[in-house]
Parts: structure tokens; C-alpha cells; sequence
């Protein structure tokens, strides 16, 4: 999406944190890589078993004398790393010797890994790229991919269940930007939270196939439902939909105020304009909404009504329509210090892009199971890397302005009432 919008702003990183930035993503590697690559082990090791003494439910071959015969303590070596392991027995019961394990004994020697193969499974597991990773897995370790597929479903399965069920009460929301995504074949309906000081927290998601009323409404609920804390006020950053608007401002009556993205509306009025018309009318629309006050900015959007009139009636609508709503910022006396951060959905717009290259390479969707495991893996691995919003030393200001508007008395107010 075009952003005319200032963003998030720029960060100068040095060499040395650099350096410090690629000591973590190797450490979170290693921390990785070793379970997966013991795992790998047990099951060859397994397999090597079943092939030498048969599977443990099956009756024993008459002409087989080989027997499991316990476990003990061993090491193997995980490419370089060498590592404690319980390893499995078979004995010769007519002969009485030990059977050696043709694959542990091959484990006892230090491997350097391709360096290739290494930057692939980095990449792979500094990203969340679990498919990439999982197709380099079998190479490094010889575990079937089957069975990285199996162990995968388990822990986005529980990473969905941590998100789904993760409790809010102790998060200070002050805002909430509220916005859709398609995914596959459906549409994901996100809530993404700013607390107190600044930092964006997704809250929760829903799958829609559109962003009807019913739908956006049961996902705000679940979010009253684990806990999140509205009564002070919170400023709901949308789109245009009416679903959207609809299910927040209905669930949410009294405590909520509603700033409507301005570059959606700004796009959607020139949409109805012929192509020649379209940048200077964008140019007026975009000077009225960066006036700094209320006053300004109405004046500037009022004045282009009658030249909207004469091109097209459409146009005029949509600036009409939800007019107020896209001054809400204006109006609370806020533009000046959090214009850069609230008055566009640009945050969980930028949320739902990195989701997207985190599930880019899934080639075929199943079914929503797999859907949701994903999508939630996706939003919990972005969420430590989430910036706080420009602007977060105002947000104590907000707060007091959201009270203003909303008419909500503090505590204090209360007990000299």
C-alpha cells in the first residue's frame, strides 16, 4: 500500500550492534537446532532398533536372536556440539554379544556443517520460516520431514492455544487499530493493541469471509471476555467498513471513539474522479487533513465541497460520509504530537504484511486449523520485534482528552460528586 503518510521513522544501527544482533539470531539457532537435531537422533536410533530386533508390538522371528537389551548412558554429536543421550541396546541372546548401532557409532565423531546448509536453517529459524527450515532439517540430521511436519503442527497448535487464551487485564490499552487481512481463501480480522507506553500488542484475530457485523463483533467480545480493559476510554482506528465500525462501536457503547483512516478515505474519494482530476484533488485533501487544528482542517475539507459537487456527486458522498470521524484526532487536540501514529492504520497494516512474508511460502491450505496454528505462530513471533509508536509520551495526554470526549469521570471527579 502507498504511504503518504510519515511512518514509523528510521533506526541508524552500528556495526557493533550488528554483530551483537547476529550473536543473538546464531545463540536462538543453536537453542533450536539442538532439540530438533536430539530428536533426530532418538528417532534414527528407534529405527536402527526396530530393523535389528523388530517393532515392540509385533511377535519376536523365531530366527531372529537379537533382543532389546535396556538403555545407557552414551553422547552423540549434533554437528559440532557434542550432547548426553540415553542410548538403546540390542543383544545377541544365542551368541551374547552386544550388537553395535552401525548409526550411533557414526554420531561419535564432531561433523562441521555445510555452511549453506547452515545459513538456510538460520534463516529458516531466525524468521519463522518453519518450511524452509524443515525441508533443511532432514539433510543436516537425516529425520524424516513427515515427522518435522508432525512435531510443527503440535507447536504452532499450542502457540495458537497461548494466543487464543492469553489474558489482558494487566495490559493499559489505549488504543486499538482493528483491521482486515486476506489469508488464503478467507479473511483474517486482526486487533492490534497500544498500550500506555506505546508498545503494539496483537490482541486477537478472527476468520471472516467478509467483515460483517456478527463476525467483528464475537472478536471484540472474546477480548472483553480475556479481560481487556476499556473504561477509561480507547481510540478505534479502522477503515471504512461499516461491519468494522458497527460491531466496535455497539459492543463498546459509551467508552469508545472512532478515528477513521484518512488515507482510506482520502483514496476512496479520488477513486470516483477521472485520472487527470485525481492528484490535485489528492494534494487538497492531503493539505486540509495536515492542518494542526480542528478548525483548519474542517474549513479546508468544506471548501472543496463545492468543486466535488460539480465532478462528481460520488465523490462528494464519500467525503461526506464519516466526515467527523476522520477529524477525530483533529478534534481531541492531538495531531501535533501523534499524527504520524493514529491517523492511518499503517500499524496493523504494517502487522499484516510481515505476517504475510512469514506464511508467503505455504503453497496449500488445507483447512482453518492450519490456518489460525499459522497465522498466530506468525503474530507471536512479530510481536517482540514490534516498535513503540511514534508519539508515545503523549499517550497520558490521550487518555485525558478520550475522557474529555467521552465524558468519563475519574475517580477523584467521583468523590467530589
Amino acid at each position: 500500500m502507498e504511504k503518504l503518510f510519515a511512518g514509523e521513522g528510521e533506526v541508524k544501527v552500528d556495526a557493533s550492534s550488528l554483530e551483537l544482533e547476529e550473536i543473538n539470531v546464531r545463540v536462538e539457532m543453536i537453542q533450536a537446532l539442538i532439540p530438533l537435531g536430539l530428536e533426530a537422533v532418538k528417532e534414527l536410533l528407534v529405527q536402527e532398533v526396530e530393523a535389528l530386533a523388530g517393532q515392540r508390538s509385533k511377535p519376536k522371528a523365531p530366527d531372529n536372536p537379537n533382543r532389546r537389551w535396556g538403555r545407557q548412558d552414551g553422547s552423540v554429536y549434533v554437528g559440532d556440539q557434542k550432547l548426553p543421550i540415553r542410548v538403546p541396546r540390542v543383544r545377541n541372546v544365542c551368541e551374547e554379544t552386544e550388537v553395535p548401532l552401525v548409526s550411533y557409532q557414526r554420531l561419535q565423531s564432531p561433523r562441521k556443517m555445510d555452511e549453506g546448509l547452515l545459513l538456510r536453517m538460520l534463516k529458516g529459524i531466525s524468521c519463522r520460516n518453519y518450511e524452509a527450515c524443515a525441508e533443511t532439517v532432514p539433510e543436516a540430521f537425516g529425520i524424516s520431514a513427515s515427522s518435522v511436519s508432525r512435531r510443527f503442527i503440535k507447536a504452532t497448535a499450542r502457540k495458537l492455544k497461548q494466543f487464543q487464551e492469553r489474558a489482558l487485564e494487566e495490559l493499559d490499552i489505549i488504543a486499538l487499530f482493528v483491521d482486515g487481512k486476506t489469508f488464503a481463501d478467507d479473511e483474517m480480522v486482526v486487533a492490534l493493541g497500544v498500550t500506555m507506553d506505546g508498545q503494539k500488542v496483537p490482541l486477537g484475530f478472527i476468520e471472516t469471509s467478509t467483515e460483517n457485523e456478527r463476525a467483528c463483533r464475537q472478536l471484540i467480545q472474546d477480548l472483553l471476555a480475556r479481560g481487556l480493559r476499556y473504561d477509561q476510554g480507547l481510540l478505534v482506528l479502522m477503515d471504512g467498513s461499516k461491519g468494522l465500525y458497527n460491531a466496535v462501536t455497539k459492543t463498546l457503547k459509551g467508552y469508545v471513539v472512532v478515528q477513521r483512516c484518512q488515507w482510506h478515505k482520502r483514496e476512496n474519494i479520488v477513486s470516483y474522479l477521472p485520472k487527470q482530476d485525481r492528484p490535485r484533488i489528492r494534494r487538497k485533501l492531503q493539505k486540509a487533513y495536515d492542518k494542526d487544528t480542528y478548525e483548519e482542517a474542517k474549513a479546508a475539507l468544506n471548501a472543496l465541497k463545492p468543486e466535488l459537487k460539480l465532478m462528481n456527486q460520488s465523490a462528494l458522498h464519500s467525503l461526506v460520509e464519516g466526515f467527523e470521524e476522520t477529524l477525530t484526532l483533529h478534534r481531541l487536540g492531538m495531531i501535533p504530537e501523534l499524527k504520524r501514529s493514529f491517523r492511518t492504520t499503517n500499524c496493523v497494516e504494517s502487522l499484516n504484511s510481515m505476517a504475510e512474508d512469514l506464511t508467503a511460502n505455504v503453497k496449500r491450505w488445507t483447512n482453518s486449523s492450519q490456518r489460525h496454528r499459522w497465522f498466530a505462530a506468525a503474530l507471536q513471533d512479530i510481536e517482540p520485534r514490534m516498535r513503540r509508536i511514534n508519539g508515545y509520551q503523549h499517550l497520558l495526554a490521550l487518555r485525558h482528552a478520550l475522557k474529555r470526549e467521552l465524558n468519563i469521570q475519574t475517580e477523584r471527579q467521583l468523590l467530589r460528586a
